[in-house]
């Protein structure tokens, strides 16, 4: 079992930068496959970003790529969204998971722990 919280969201301005933290209970974290999604209001979840157990091999959805960065600190349990450059269109609830999934895992289903998430609102 993995217990996941978030934190880290807020209203920031277009153009800021805000970073999250998910921080993972349970002593086999390391082993977990992590990712961050997003589900704005009216929409479907969709996939943000994620890293492997190591923290080596990262992967973005094209929407980020180059504004975002996801990391891990699995001395601390926990992975992190750093997101610069914030549009209005990245408002959402941000959400990690844990997967153990072999390889890039970009679908939610392929997810087997969830957190309650953190909302963050970009203001135009």
């Amino acid at each position: 079992q993995v217990q996941l919280v978030e934190s880290g969201g807020g209203l920031v301005q277009a153009g800021g930068s805000l970073r999250l933290s998910c921080a993972a209970s349970g002593r086999t974290f390391s082993s977990y496959r992590m990712g961050w999604f997003r589900q704005a209001p009216g929409k479907e979840r969709e996939f943000v970003a994620t890293l492997n157990w190591s923290g080596a091999s990262t992967y973005y959805a094209d929407s980020v790529k180059g504004r975002f960065t996801i990391s891990r600190d699995n001395a601390k349990n926990t992975v992190y969204l750093q997101m610069n450059s914030l549009k209005p269109e990245d408002t959402a609830l941000y959400s990690c998971a844990a997967s153990s999934g072999i390889g890039t895992v970009v679908s939610d289903t392929g997810y087997d722990y969830w957190g309650r998430g953190t909302q963050v609102t970009v203001s135009s």
